[in-house]
């Protein structure tokens, strides 16, 4: 088994400002062995503990990176600053040069914004529960306490083709997000199709962030990246990344 290199990883056309870079690590290599194989960078699959920390040295190493901000992600709506280690919370603010914010995920919607002067960076983890209690709204509230200029990149999730949910999903956002019924499709016998992207553009644009959405489906393109759903539970995370030069 052998680590990949950042060749194997994606990096966003997405500069809201020279010092902010971005980087999406991928499932491809041949590091991790089954049910997690390619390269997992999740503590919470019951991979070796071991393992998955030397992969992410890895990354931190090919990144140049003096930290990576881990989070313990629990599907809520808490903001930290970046660099403590693993804390519970879904969302990080990053203000040092060197010192990264970072997102796992394996359908769920990362989310990479920035600041626009350069001055601050933050990443957050919008699942569908996330994302309708507001920790999005939250990021932007403490990642520009002033009204700065904010912008943001949606990374891979799944599609609104490949992820359908029940009435308790669509009732949880449309009691705080009335106007959301838009990202939902109906499906059926209390069924309908989510699209997270949808729902989390709606939400920024009304906070004025500007928004770039990169259209990648981890279900569509689960060669390339982890998928909870289309992998039934038993498989690895990758990790959206933003940090300051």
């Amino acid at each position: 088994m052998t680590l990949p290199d950042k060749q194997a990883w994606l990096f966003p056309d997405w500069r809201p400002h020279p010092r902010v870079h971005a980087c999406i690590t991928t499932r491809v290599g041949n590091f991790s062995p089954a049910p997690w194989q390619g390269f997992n960078l999740g503590l919470n699959c019951n991979d070796d503990p071991a393992r998955v920390g030397h992969a992410r040295q890895q990354v931190a190493q090919q990144l140049a990176l003096h930290r990576i901000g881990w989070l313990t992600q629990v599907h809520g709506t808490r903001v930290v600053t970046a660099g403590n280690d693993l804390p519970d919370a879904d969302a990080s603010l990053g203000y040092q040069p060197g010192i990264a914010c970072a997102i796992l995920t394996a359908d769920c919607l990362p989310v990479l914004f920035a600041r626009t002067d350069g001055t601050a960076v933050a990443a957050a983890h919008a699942g569908w529960r996330g994302l309708a209690d507001g920790v999005l709204i939250n990021t932007v509230q403490q990642l520009a306490p002033q009204g700065e200029s904010v912008s943001a990149w949606l990374g891979p999730a799944i599609c609104q083709t490949c992820y359908q949910v029940d009435d308790t999903v669509r009732n949880a956002f449309l009691a705080q997000h009335p106007g959301s019924a838009s990202a939902f499709l109906d499906d059926g016998l209390g069924h309908y199709r989510l699209s997270l992207t949808h729902a989390a553009i709606q939400q920024l644009n009304a906070l004025n962030v500007d928004v770039t959405p990169s259209h990648l489906c981890t279900s569509c393109h689960n060669d390339r990246f982890y998928s909870y759903r289309k992998e039934q539970g038993r498989t690895g995370r990758f990790a959206s990344l933003v940090w300051l030069s």
